[in-house]
């Protein structure tokens, strides 16, 4: 389709992946390029039919670099979708960004030190790229309202969880929750007391200064945050809960529209609202 922005899924056989063939094939200006899974379980499937939006006549292959060359090959600026694992997703977005393809991506996992590379290859690059450890606009609303109740409660916890599949620990939604509230500049939980874990990890891990996160990975969980804040004779407590792959599609499709747009990394749903 002419103007159509070219999309490869890469981790496409996944849940997250296959939410994202349904939301790129039912969008109006996108077109499924590519759909790449390294699961051998699913390779040469119809890629629409597994995700359960009818056949697209887009196969599962497990070439990821062939169809990157391919997607670039596109006269419109092309996108790929990331949802793999965090074993793989540094080399997946060095390589879309030298072919030339734009990276979404929603696997967690990267250190700060690959973030800052990443972003130093894109800005040589020019291409944008957007790492965005949350999709939902409920978790990108909770997050700003933790920001303003951090003003007014010194002392705050975070607990997040999952399903048992997740393979990284704390989640990179969590792990960005406590970093904005840890750029507010003071510094919470002051101690009361000298604090002995009789089990490491008991008192979970911690972000910035003294922000505790906890982790949980349960099967029947999808997504799931709660940020617990204290003061004397009060709890406030935030929490988002996910109960559908569907309520991230927005906030894919938006950046898949939104990345074509930019020339360096870009950390974030809430950057690109």
């Amino acid at each position: 389709m002419a103007g159509s922005i070219p999309v490869l899924v890469n981790g496409a056989a996944g849940k997250m992946g296959r939410e994202v063939i349904k939301a790129v094939a039912q969008a109006e200006d996108m077109t499924l390029m590519g759909a790449v899974d390294r699961n051998p379980e699913y390779l040469g499937q119809d890629a629409g039919e597994l995700a359960g939006c009818g056949p697209l006549e887009v196969p599962i292959t497990n070439d990821f670099q062939p169809m990157l060359a391919l997607v670039s090959q596109e006269k419109e600026a092309g996108v790929m979708v990331d949802f793999t694992h965090p074993d793989s997703v540094y080399d997946n977005i060095r390589s879309a960004i030298a072919y030339g393809v734009r990276p979404v991506v929603g696997t967690t996992g990267l250190s700060p030190e690959q973030i800052q590379d990443l972003a130093d290859f894109a800005d040589k690059a020019s291409t944008g790229c957007l790492l965005i450890p949350n999709f939902s606009i409920g978790m990108v609303l909770l997050q700003q309202a933790a920001i303003q109740a951090s003003q007014y409660f010194d002392h705050v916890e975070i607990i997040e969880l999952h399903h048992n599949q997740k393979a990284d620990a704390p989640s990179g939604t969590a792990i960005q929750t406590a970093q904005m509230l840890a750029e507010m500049g003071k510094t919470f939980n002051p101690k009361i007391v000298e604090e002995t874990e009789k089990i490491p990890g008991a008192r979970g891990s911690t972000v910035g200064d003294g922000i505790r996160i906890h982790s949980v990975r349960l099967p029947g969980l999808i997504a799931h945050q709660e940020v617990i804040f204290g003061a004397a004779g009060q709890i406030y407590t935030l929490r988002h809960d996910t109960s559908d792959r569907a309520c991230y599609m927005p906030g894919v499709l938006l950046a898949i529209r939104k990345v074509r747009q930019l020339k360096t990394l870009v950390y974030g749903l809430e950057k690109i609202l």
